[in-house]
């Protein structure tokens, strides 16, 4: 069995690394481009639009459609932390702190708060990091609550509809939950000051306590400038049939196995750890960028949470996503087509993987190719400085805008119930 699947590879690979090319050396030059029309015509005979209506959201333009009001807050709820760690800026949770930046000069910014159609609380809630980098959960909460005490204090907005016309940039793994441990996370809850919000998250899961009706679900950050340091020559083949580098196991936090990614991870290894045409590995190479292009299919397993940078990365490098989160909610979802760019393969099906891709038509995954090839399609899962049309900050924008205008029952007549402000953990209480 194995040697028919490798000799099936063997058998395609010559049109496979033909018509494969690597396409995401013309994108991220759109990224980088003054005028990024010369790069999209550049890229335009190797890309397939994305039909339908989701191709026309993909390319709205929110300036004109809505104003943003920035509040302005004290720095030690965001610049100061900044200044502090310096790591906030080049972490997975970093859309927070270019979100704000991007607001601060972009055209829909309006400095009279009463024309406002939005309100923008700009707070570092993943920038209070361990000495390895990794956020902590126990402010999170605290930090919030007390940046929303402040705006209700000092400005009437927030209390003339209790926050629904307010939206918060939650990069944390269980987004408005704060914490990195799903159990946790689903027995906080979101913080009950957010309940009537909109949450701009990188969390999206089905059916999930931690994922509120109405939120904008959004890509991890991923350095732009980074990746494009790491472009290879476009004409490079696709000699890697699937690439995979992260933890199968994770046995700090799960010691006996079977819980860290519900057992895919480790399902992953113990199935195909032997398997020529998987090139998968614990090992995270200087050459991990370069690998993701010269590959075909790149795996996107869930670990603690559904999602991670490697969906990101995939799409802007051309390797078509395997998607193994039972539920997941993927990014800007309403606009790309992720079932046609991408593979989902549920949690349980994960042993039978190597049947799933080497039984897919090549015309499917060369067409997937073309599609994942579409400047405005790798553009929407960027976050770069400068902003570039159609980019995730703009996403964001459309989703916002594609809210309004708000129902007259988001605003609190005389005798409304209010958010209790006590309610939750007896620690997220605590002053900050």
């Amino acid at each position: 069995m194995m040697g028919s699947r490798t000799g099936w590879w063997r058998r395609r690979a010559a049109v496979l690394l033909l018509a494969a090319v690597s396409l995401s050396a013309i994108v991220l030059a759109a990224a980088a481009a003054v005028d990024s029309g010369e790069a999209d015509r550049a890229a335009e005979q190797h890309s397939e639009r994305i039909s339908g209506s989701a191709g026309d959201v993909l390319e709205d333009n929110p300036v004109g459609r809505l104003k943003v009001f920035i509040y302005d807050l004290p720095r030690k709820y965001n610049k100061k932390m900044v200044t502090k760690d310096p790591r906030c800026l080049n972490h997975m949770f970093a859309a927070e702190i270019f979100m704000h930046r991007f607001l601060l000069s972009s055209a829909v910014r309006t400095l009279n708060p009463k024309e406002a159609d939005w309100f923008y609380t700009p707070v570092y809630t993943t920038c209070d990091l361990t000495p390895a980098g990794l956020p902590l959960p126990f402010k999170s909460p605290r930090v919030m609550r007390s940046a929303i005490q402040y705006i209700s204090h000092k400005w009437p907005f927030w209390n003339r509809t209790d926050g629904a016309d307010h939206f918060f940039v939650v990069p944390h793994d269980f987004g408005a939950c704060f914490h990195y441990q799903e159990e946790k996370a689903i027995e906080r809850g979101i913080l009950p000051l957010l309940r009537h919000a909109t949450l701009v998250q990188t969390f999206g899961q089905e059916n999930h306590v931690c994922l509120k009706e109405g939120s904008i679900i959004i890509p991890p950050y991923a350095p732009p400038q980074k990746m494009q340091a790491h472009l290879i020559p476009p004409d490079t083949p696709r000699s890697i049939f699937v690439y995979f580098r992260g933890l199968f196991y994770d046995t700090g936090n799960d010691p006996e196995g079977g819980y860290y990614a519900r057992g895919a991870r480790a399902s992953l290894w113990e199935n195909f750890k032997n398997n020529p045409l998987f090139d998968i590995s614990t090992d995270h190479p200087p050459t991990y960028y370069e690998d993701m292009q010269r590959a075909v299919f790149c795996l996107c397993p869930l670990g603690w949470a559904p999602w991670s940078p490697r969906l990101v990365e995939a799409v802007v490098f051309g390797c078509i996503p395997v998607i193994i989160a039972d539920d997941i909610v993927l990014p800007f979802a309403d606009a790309i087509p992720w079932e046609e760019i991408g593979v989902f393969v549920e949690e349980k099906d994960v042993p039978k993987l190597d049947t799933i891709l080497t039984s897919m038509p090549i015309d499917d995954i060369l067409r997937k190719q073309r599609l994942l090839a579409n400047p405005s399609m790798k553009q929407a899962m960027l976050f770069p400085q400068p902003a570039q049309p159609r980019d995730a900050f703009h996403q964001i924008l459309n989703g916002l805008a594609r809210k309004l205008p708000h129902l007259e029952g988001v605003y609190l007549q005389p005798g409304d119930k209010r958010l209790n402000w006590t309610a939750g953990p007896v620690g997220d209480l605590k002053a900050w």
